[in-house]
């Protein structure tokens, strides 16, 4: 295995879909094609990393920032990888990539019931909170 990272940039939007559509936790909806994403990435350069094995990708974080906290979204490592260091990877990274925008603190949302998720979060030192919630409006 030879994991190297790169920016995440849209020409490997499928092969990351895919990573997402097969990882347990993610929820994916229509914010998630292609054309959003696209724009997440530009507003948000360098920031949000893919992780491959050769020429597939095995890891990816989704990261930004509103120019006061990051945001982290959709962190998946293909099962077969997991455990190895990769998800970690990407977090430190992307963590420092906030930090070099200036960025001082980081979230991100996980469903509740994901308790795979939780545990790895708080084994690198994320703290689950239970005293905040998420209120949401779709646009029309």
């Amino acid at each position: 295995m030879n994991i190297t990272v790169a920016e995440f940039t849209i020409d490997a939007y499928e092969q990351v879909y895919s990573l997402w559509e097969n990882c347990d936790g993610i929820g994916l909806s229509s914010a998630d094609g292609q054309p959003s994403i696209q724009s997440y990435l530009e507003r948000n350069p360098g920031l949000s990393l893919l992780a491959y094995d050769d020429q597939t990708v095995v890891g990816t974080i989704l990261c930004g920032h509103d120019g006061r906290r990051g945001y982290i979204h959709h962190l998946a490592v293909r099962s077969a990888y997991r455990r190895q260091g990769i998800g970690r990877l990407l977090v430190d990274k992307s963590l420092a990539a906030l930090q070099s925008c200036g960025i001082q603190k980081c979230h991100l949302f996980i469903f509740h019931d994901n308790t795979s998720g939780i545990e790895f979060w708080e084994s690198i030192g994320w703290t689950y909170r239970s005293d905040i919630g998420v209120v949401s409006l779709i646009l029309k």
